[in-house]
């Protein structure tokens, strides 16, 4: 229970990775046949923390049968973040804000939307090579043009997407997109997962 009150910590300090690993650490020294309720709230919040980070949990997590039920809303939340549907993200926190907060995890899922945004960008600048500010609301259910012509500036600044914005022909034009294997950041992402395991490792025979 110590490392996850920890995980909760670290989480509500924007300290992802450092949570994730406490969290890990919790199922992992939880009793595996009993303690089914302290299972249940830790997987719980290890699903929020890994959309967090960007990650999208296994769907094998899910269909286990001693939290398949108690997951259910957090499984609709995870299909909301992986297509970037903010309608879907906005639905699953209306249907099942209640649940959320019991859980307390609902601040948490909040930060959720940013993601949502983020991959719904990724996914317009992906298929269209020119569209309007106003066709970008439309399609993120954004109140106005504006609204969608600053999420794409800061989208385009924090190099979510490689476009650019043309204010006097009024769109957003996407570059050609560059085959991301022959970049960084596969070799990047596996060095992250191997400290990760290394980490874990080191912790768990400690």
């Amino acid at each position: 229970r110590f490392l996850y009150y920890l995980g909760r910590i670290k989480a509500a300090r924007l300290e992802y990775s450092i949570a994730l690993k406490h969290l890990v650490q919790a199922m992992r020294k939880a009793p595996q046949n009993a303690a089914i309720g302290f299972r249940q709230t830790v997987q719980k919040l290890l699903v929020v923390v890994e959309l967090l980070l960007g990650d999208i949990p296994e769907r094998q997590i899910f269909r286990e049968p001693s939290v398949r039920h108690s997951l259910g809303p957090y499984f609709q939340l995870t299909q909301a973040v992986r297509m970037g549907n903010l309608q879907r993200f906005g639905e699953v926190l209306e249907n099942f804000g209640p649940q959320f907060r019991l859980d307390h995890t609902y601040t948490l899922i909040l930060r959720l939307r940013h993601n949502v945004i983020k991959t719904a960008i990724r996914s317009i600048g992906l298929s269209y090579s020119r569209i309007s500010p106003i066709d970008i609301a439309s399609k993120l259910g954004l109140d106005s043009a504006e609204d969608a012509e600053f999420i794409v500036a800061k989208a385009i600044k924090d190099g979510v997407i490689e476009a650019t914005l043309d204010p006097e022909g009024g769109f957003m034009r996407s570059k050609e997109s560059n085959d991301i294997y022959c970049t960084k950041e596969p070799q990047l992402a596996f060095h992250q997962r191997i400290s990760f395991c290394l980490d874990l490792h080191n912790q768990s025979v400690k």
